[in-house]
C-alpha cells in the first residue's frame, strides 16, 4: 500500500476542515444546543420518561446520529467533488495509487471529521442531561461503523453531483427527514402499529436503534439487526464505489 499518498490525501482533507472550524463544528454544536433547550428543557420537562430514561436523555444518541449521517456524507461528498471541479482528480487517477488508496485517504479523514464531532457534541449533551454509557465499546462501534458507511455514500455523491447543487440534495432532503423520522425524538413504540410497521423501510430506525442501546439498553429493533443492516449498506456502498473506479463514472470524462 501507497501509505504515503494515503497520508497526504489524509492531512489535505483535515486541514482543509480546519480551515472552516466555524461551519464544520462551531454550527452543528450551537444546532445540537437549541435542540437540548428546546426539545430537552421547555418540551421535555412535560415528556414523562421513556422506558426509565428521562426525554433529554433519550434523544441525544438521535441528535448525534443526526449530526453525525449530515456531516459524514457532506464532508466526503465536497471531498471528492472539489478535485473533479478543479481538474486536479486525473493528478490522483495518474499517479501510482491504487482507488483503493484514494477512497481510504477521502474516506478515512471524513469518518475521522464526523467521529470527531460526534464526540464533541456527546460531551456537549452531557452539559445539559446526564448520560450513561452501557456498553462504550459497542457505542464507538457504532460511531464508527456510521461514520465509515455514509462518509462512503458521500463518496458516491460527490462523484455522481455534477454541480455544488446537487451535493446538498441527498443530505438536506433525503437523509435529514429519513433521520427525523427514524426516532430521533421519540421511540417507535410511542407509534400507531401501522406506522411502526411502516418506519421500518426507514433503514436510519436501526442505526439510531443500535446506537441507543449501547448508551441505555433499550432499542426499537434487534441490536444484532442493527448491525446487520450496516454491514448491509456499507456492502452496497463499496459496490458501488467499485464499479465507479472500473468504470470511470464521472471520473474519466
Amino acid at each position: 500500500m501507497n501509505t504515503e499518498a494515503v497520508r497526504a490525501i489524509f492531512f489535505f482533507e483535515m486541514s482543509r476542515w480546519k480551515r472552516t472550524l466555524m461551519q464544520s463544528i462551531v454550527s452543528p454544536v450551537l444546532a445540537t444546543s437549541l435542540y437540548f433547550i428546546v426539545f430537552g428543557a421547555a418540551i421535555g420537562s412535560r415528556i414523562p420518561s421513556i422506558e426509565g430514561v428521562s426525554y433529554g436523555s433519550f434523544i441525544v444518541p438521535g441528535l448525534i446520529m443526526l449530526s453525525l449521517l449530515t456531516e459524514s456524507t457532506s464532508n466526503a461528498s465536497f471531498g471528492i467533488y472539489f478535485p473533479r471541479f478543479t481538474g486536479t482528480i486525473y493528478e490522483h487517477l495518474s499517479a501510482p495509487i491504487s482507488p483503493f488508496e484514494i477512497v481510504i485517504g477521502y474516506v478515512g479523514a471524513a469518518a475521522t471529521k464526523s467521529v470527531i464531532l460526534g464526540l464533541i457534541i456527546l460531551a456537549t449533551a452531557s452539559l445539559f442531561v446526564d448520560i450513561q454509557i452501557a456498553h462504550p465499546f459497542w457505542m464507538i462501534a457504532f460511531l464508527f461503523l456510521t461514520a465509515i458507511t455514509f462518509s462512503m455514500l458521500g463518496f458516491v455523491i460527490g462523484v455522481w453531483a455534477d454541480g455544488f447543487e446537487k451535493l446538498q440534495i441527498v443530505p438536506l432532503l433525503i437523509i435529514t427527514p429519513l433521520t427525523f423520522l427514524g426516532g430521533t425524538f421519540y421511540s417507535l413504540k410511542m407509534l400507531p402499529p401501522a406506522w411502526q410497521a411502516v418506519t421500518l423501510f426507514n433503514p436510519i430506525v436501526y442505526l439510531i436503534s443500535g446506537f441507543r442501546w449501547s448508551f441505555y439498553e433499550i432499542s426499537d429493533v434487534n441490536v444484532g439487526v442493527s448491525l446487520a443492516m450496516i454491514f448491509v449498506f456499507l456492502a452496497i456502498c463499496m459496490s458501488v464505489v467499485w464499479w465507479i473506479f472500473k468504470t470511470g463514472y464521472r471520473l474519466k470524462a
